[in-house]
């Protein structure tokens, strides 16, 4: 097993970013299937690796798994077009995998290009797979910070907004037809016959405060015609949760 970081000059960000990636080479070779996974708030590429037992499970399973920094981007796309900081959307769902099968032997199917996150990394994921539906067959969103549609903008400016991150989002009611909605990029899928919804698989604990944005968002995608998954079990929003739910993640995608 390999465990590489890279440090390359990205074009859609417009600087030079670093990503993590286990490589399990020990009685697997590739084209590998690819999961990845993306951070929450306030940390960083080597999250994942520092707080669960993900390397250890990748190179069991045979599964890759690359770990981008997101910095406090969401994932998204940055609203003011041609400025210095980049879109991070873009950046996940279309240039990182780009980049990354360039330099590996990964698979290039759908079917085996997977999407995950937790927290704010659940966002992403969820967002980023319906967007870039093409690209991504599965999603995995654990916990997932999709509070800012599915709440009343009261909680979320008072109780969902740790570090000023509400203004990744800009106004709620005006960008709620946007592609910062999960809900509006399932009725662009919904209502285009050349697109599929990815399968997605979330969970989320029964003592975190996102309990109900995970509900709601599970029952839209079903509703919309995806193939989901949905588990509640006991646990907040941490690493103890995280830790236990990604072999879940793991199982349902067919890599433990």
């Amino acid at each position: 097993m390999a465990l590489i970081s890279i440090d390359f000059k990205s074009e859609t960000l417009k600087r030079n970013v670093i990503f993590n990636v286990i490589l399990p080479m020990e009685n697997h070779e590739g084209p590998y299937p690819t999961l990845y996974l993306l951070h929450g708030l306030t940390d960083n590429c080597s999250s994942w690796l520092c707080n669960t037992r993900i390397r250890m499970w990748a190179e069991e399973s045979g599964l890759a798994v690359v770990m981008p920094s997101g910095e406090n981007s969401f994932y998204m796309d940055i609203p003011v077009k041609d400025g210095c900081l980049g879109d991070f959307g873009e950046y996940i769902g279309r240039e990182l995998v780009e980049v990354t099968r360039r330099i590996f032997p990964l698979s290039v199917r759908r079917e085996d290009t997977f999407l995950g996150g937790l927290s704010m990394g659940g966002f992403g994921a969820c967002r980023n797979a319906l967007k870039y539906s093409d690209v991504f067959g599965k999603a995995a969103i654990l916990s997932g910070a999709l509070h800012f549609y599915e709440y009343p903008a009261e909680w979320v400016c008072e109780n969902g907004n740790m570090i000023g991150e509400l203004k990744n989002f800009g106004d709620l009611e005006q960008t709620s037809q946007t592609d910062r909605n999960p809900r509006y990029l399932m009725e662009m899928i919904r209502n285009d016959p050349d697109r599929s919804f990815p399968s997605f698989y979330i969970a989320c604990g029964l003592q975190d405060d996102l309990l109900e944005s995970n509900r709601s968002i599970a029952q839209a995608l079903k509703e919309a015609g995806a193939d989901v998954i949905y588990e509640e079990g006991e646990g907040f929003h941490d690493w103890y949760f995280w830790d236990e739910y990604i072999q879940h993640v793991l199982k349902w995608l067919g890599y433990k």
